[in-house]
This record gives structure tokens, C-alpha cells and sequence, in this order.
């Protein structure tokens, strides 16, 4: 059980033309594949509609904390 807990894992990701880095936990890399698979999507596409989501937000989270609760409210 001890690799649940792994620190989060940067990676590079581009949206709409731009790149950014996001840090997730490998659990959350995990489930987000896992989505983007079911949707049929690539997770740059998966990713971009989760920040069109969360840019709409009242109060705007962190993309990473926006991934994170987009699917763990999907789960």
C-alpha cells in the first residue's frame, strides 16, 4: 500500500496550443487516462475541457485541484 501514497508526478500538457505542467499524484494520472479512454478523448482534449469548466467557476481552483475534483466527482 505504500505506493498509494507516491508523491505527485509533473507532466507536461498542452491546452488549446499551450503548454503548462500539471502535478497530480500518480492515482489521479491513473484515473485520468482511465476518462479519457472511456470518453474517447486524449487527455490534452480531457484536460482542456476540465479548464474551460473550471475557468467558469465563481471562485477558479488550481488546474490540478480542478483534475482532482472533476474526477473524483466522476467516480
Amino acid at each position: 500500500m505504500a505506493t498509494r501514497y507516491h508523491p505527485p508526478v509533473k507532466r507536461s500538457i498542452q491546452i488549446e496550443g499551450h503548454k503548462t505542467s500539471i502535478s497530480l499524484e500518480p492515482i489521479f494520472w491513473d484515473m485520468l487516462r482511465e476518462a479519457a479512454t472511456r470518453e474517447s478523448v486524449p487527455i490534452n482534449a480531457l484536460v482542456a475541457r476540465i479548464d474551460a469548466e473550471r475557468i467558469r467557476a465563481e471562485t477558479p481552483p488550481g488546474l490540478a485541484s480542478a483534475i482532482r475534483v472533476w474526477l473524483v466527482s466522476r467516480s
